[in-house]
């Protein structure tokens, strides 16, 4: 089969969602399809465009295989919410100078947010003869309304508007939590009209591993009982709180906390720490994905952390299972289904969200129990090799496919 994969986001960028296209691409390549991916020139989430494509409007790239068709994007790290509405509109226009040079394709499947790719899903699919998949990784706007990051009233109802629309027209959606599975069913869609395409891991890349005395050194970090942070520092994640526990901890001199990642809320959060002049805390820029398994031979604990919110009962974080399969214990601080994944497992421990005592007391509880710890990390690893590999979720995905086409 012939599989255009239509995204705003791919690497070499560095987030989750990156992470999860590459994997969904070289997948569904490993499954004997021809994958074509039409994308845009990096620039999340620094909001600079590499040297290698400025000037440009259209890049072709291979990537073990896969054909990368890049196009230009009006780039924006941060801002309003009407300059980050240019950023997604400049590549659903763009966009359409990959998908001419793309040739025939039997499907194509689309990534959102950002609802608005819906656009030109809707006329790829019209001009290839092709139907789409909708892949739905957020149900935007509901989750930026609930966030109160959008408040305008005719804009968020425009929104909704758009996003039946999009959803009607495709031949099928594909969900990456079941508490999207449960929204778009709320919303009227079918059951069987639904594909579910959790997060994985690679077992192989993250796994347990050696102390990385190199780093280590680097980052002065020698002797310190590590609690690592590892992903997006977004609004939704409620990282005040493990903040907030490190000022609780900071009489403690071996416990460190350690943030590797960017977002929105990263300059709010360092300004937090500067306040707070925490000296047991730091924040390292995004890193290669090859490289974040340094970061994770030297933790001793792996944190997630989520805000208090309504549609956080439907999220799973996609840095749950990197961390698991690196083999250290877990603290999952939020609830819904995210929690309940860490339950299942008995690779972590899930705390309430927004209250940094409990992470405290938690923290210091499980460094002083060695064999607990030694206990989550082996169940973590074996919970992950058996249900997250990237080549089961692919496959399973592709038999939900044929089942559901059938």
């Amino acid at each position: 089969m012939r599989i255009l994969l239509l995204t705003q986001y791919f690497p070499p960028e560095k987030g989750a969602a990156q992470v999860r296209l590459w994997e969904l691409a070289k997948g569904l390549r490993n499954q004997g399809n021809t994958v074509t991916v039409v994308t845009a020139f990096p620039n999340h989430p620094t909001g600079i465009i590499p040297d290698e494509y400025r000037g440009k409007v259209f890049a072709r790239e291979d990537m073990e295989g896969i054909v990368i068709l890049r196009t230009c994007i009006y780039p924006v790290k941060r801002g309003r919410f009407w300059l980050r509405l240019l950023n997604y509109f400049s590549f659903v226009f763009s966009a359409f100078l990959g998908i001419c040079r793309s040739g025939p394709q039997d499907l194509i499947v689309v990534e959102s947010p950002p609802l608005f790719i819906g656009f030109t899903a809707v006329i790829t699919s019209f001009f290839k003869r092709a139907p789409y998949i909708f892949n739905v990784s957020d149900l935007w706007p509901e989750s930026a309304v609930q966030l109160g990051l959008v408040t305008n009233k005719q804009l968020i109802g425009m929104c909704e508007w758009l996003e039946r629309c999009f959803y009607r027209k495709a031949f099928k959606l594909s969900a990456q939590t079941q508490g999207i599975v449960e929204g778009l069913k709320k919303k009227g869609v079918k059951a069987e009209d639904i594909l579910f395409l959790p997060n994985g891991v690679d077992t192989e890349l993250f796994k347990p591993r050696p102390k990385d005395q190199v780093l280590e050194q680097q980052l002065g970090l020698q002797g310190k009982y590590v609690i690592l942070y590892a992903g997006t520092m977004g609004y939704a994640h409620g990282i005040e709180t493990a903040l907030e526990a490190a000022d609780l901890l900071r009489a403690e001199p071996e416990i460190f906390f350690l943030f590797v990642g960017d977002g929105s809320e990263r300059p709010r959060l360092e300004q937090i720490a500067r306040e707070k002049d925490l000296p047991n805390v730091r924040f390292i820029d995004f890193q290669p994905l090859e490289e974040i398994p340094r970061y994770y031979s030297l933790s001793s604990i792996s944190l997630s952390t989520l805000r208090r919110y309504k549609l956080s009962e439907g999220v799973r974080p996609s840095k749950v299972f990197p961390a698991m399969a690196s083999g250290q214990p877990l603290i999952y601080v939020g609830e819904g289904e995210g929690a309940e994944i860490v339950k299942e497992s008995g690779g972590g421990v899930v705390l309430e969200p927004e209250n940094p005592k409990i992470l405290a007391e938690t923290v210091l509880r499980l460094k002083a129990d060695l064999e607990t710890c030694r206990v989550l990390s082996e169940k973590g690893r074996e919970y992950v090799i058996r249900h997250y590999s990237w080549d089961s979720i692919v496959r399973d995905w592709l038999e939900q496919l044929h089942l559901k086409k059938a």
